[in-house]
């Protein structure tokens, strides 16, 4: 039998059209050098997709400390930086 948590899980990951797995999603989303195209690539979300997970699955405070860092950072768009992140991915 499966827990309440394990159940909630699923139904977030059934909510995900892509079912991706939505851990991996917030994992890519916090890491600063982890580009918005570069999530795009790997899970085949949009930035309003993962902007919409994480406001779904984040504290309210913790979505708008996380809002204030990409805004901050050149490094989470791709075309702002000088660094090409696609190039290093294996």
């Amino acid at each position: 039998m499966k827990s309440v948590k394990e159940i909630k899980r699923w139904k977030t990951l059934k909510k995900n059209q892509d079912n991706c797995d939505i851990n991996t999603v917030i994992e890519l989303a916090w890491c600063d050098k982890t580009s918005f195209e570069s999530i795009k690539i790997q899970t085949g979300l949009l930035e309003k997709d993962v902007i919409k997970i994480m406001r779904s699955n984040l504290k309210k405070t913790s979505f708008k400390i996380w809002r204030e860092r990409v805004y901050s950072r050149k490094a989470k768009h791709e075309k702002l930086s000088n660094y090409n992140f696609t190039e290093t991915k294996k």
